[in-house]
């Protein structure tokens, strides 16, 4: 039977149209499902300490214990930091003052605690994270702040308010970058990792990896990471990433403890650095490429006693030993 051209006609339309929808899902495909069905993103995702895990003179908490001599009970130090210093000044705090000197607004710790919320005024365990941290140790809310190195604009904030700080080194800790464990790529140069950020890389391709884009994350400026990440940098500019970066593989970065012990999150891995993997030993003896230092900071004008001898404890070896078990590295 002879089909009539009208018949054929419609044919040919609805075999055009299946063509046309075949050829936008294989774009589809190429452009957005293919890149996000192995883009080793996730895992690169900020996520929040769980401080009621470091809760000092609390059962259960998981801080550090040791013997120590030193018991202040008067005029102490109210201590804060950053995120992942909690386990550091917590345990001081659960090893030389007494038990009471951390309290809480309306009498008990609750789970939204993100920025220290739950701390009352009075109490000697705080929690503000980096940013809002320095701001309290410069406005005198705090005397002693465990934290990285300042940003500009924290330096730039203690020297318009005219208050001088000190800083005193108190452990040692890797600067790393993770990524997806599935990511293919186990260990890039120093050199490289400044190309990613600067833009020279744009694919892990280029760097014997998957055909995946690349996606830099960064931090929140300010943070005791960004802060790193920007001395790291150097003079190199960070640029501004392809809007097709969230379609792409990610790459972060952190300090080991807050990755490692804190997050611990199993999706990620760390990467080696000039073919060195950061790990204690490799901190201490000084082979990973990357040792940030952290301290103990205080205003120069703080009168409080208890400042200085807390701070002197924390370099004697209760103090260092205090460092060792919350996971860091010893700074002597």
């Amino acid at each position: 039977m002879k089909m009539s051209s009208k018949t054929i006609k419609q044919i040919l339309v609805l075999a055009g149209i299946a063509a046309i929808f075949g050829l936008f899902n294989l774009s589809m495909y190429k452009l957005f499902t293919g890149r996000l069905s192995n883009n080793f993103s996730d895992a690169s995702q900020a996520k929040m300490i769980d401080v009621g895990k470091y809760l000092p003179h609390q059962e259960g908490s998981e801080l550090a214990h040791i013997g120590s001599t030193l018991k202040l009970t008067e005029d102490l130090p109210v201590l804060d930091g950053a995120a992942a210093l909690v386990p550091v000044y917590a345990s001081v705090i659960e090893n030389v003052y007494p038990k009471g000197s951390v309290t809480f607004e309306g009498g008990s710790f609750s789970d939204d605690n993100y920025y220290g919320e739950n701390f009352a005024a009075d109490s000697k365990m705080q929690y503000k994270n980096t940013v809002r941290g320095y701001q309290a140790i410069v406005d005198g809310t705090t005397d002693i702040l465990f934290c990285a190195a300042p940003s500009e604009e924290q330096k730039k904030y203690a020297e318009e308010k005219g208050v001088e700080l000190v800083y005193v080194p108190v452990g040692l800790e890797a600067f790393v970058f993770f990524v997806n464990e599935d990511n293919p790529v186990d260990n890039l140069t120093t050199s490289q990792i400044r190309g990613i950020y600067s833009g020279e890389y744009t694919n892990w391709q280029q760097l014997g990896g998957a055909n995946r884009i690349i996606n830099p994350v960064t931090r929140l400026e300010g943070s005791g990471s960004q802060s790193a990440m920007n001395s790291f940098m150097g003079d190199t500019p960070i640029a501004k990433k392809s809007p097709f970066a969230i379609t792409g593989a990610s790459i972060g970065f952190s300090f080991l403890y807050y990755m490692d012990g804190i997050v611990g999150n199993k999706a990620v891995k760390m990467l080696s650095l000039n073919g060195v993997y950061p790990d204690s030993e490799n901190i201490q003896n000084g082979k990973y490429p990357i040792i940030a230092r952290f301290f103990a900071i205080y205003r120069a004008d703080n009168d409080n006693e208890n400042i200085q001898v807390l701070v002197d404890w924390l370099l004697s070896d209760e103090g260092q030993e205090i460092i060792e078990k919350t996971g860091y590295v010893r700074i002597n």
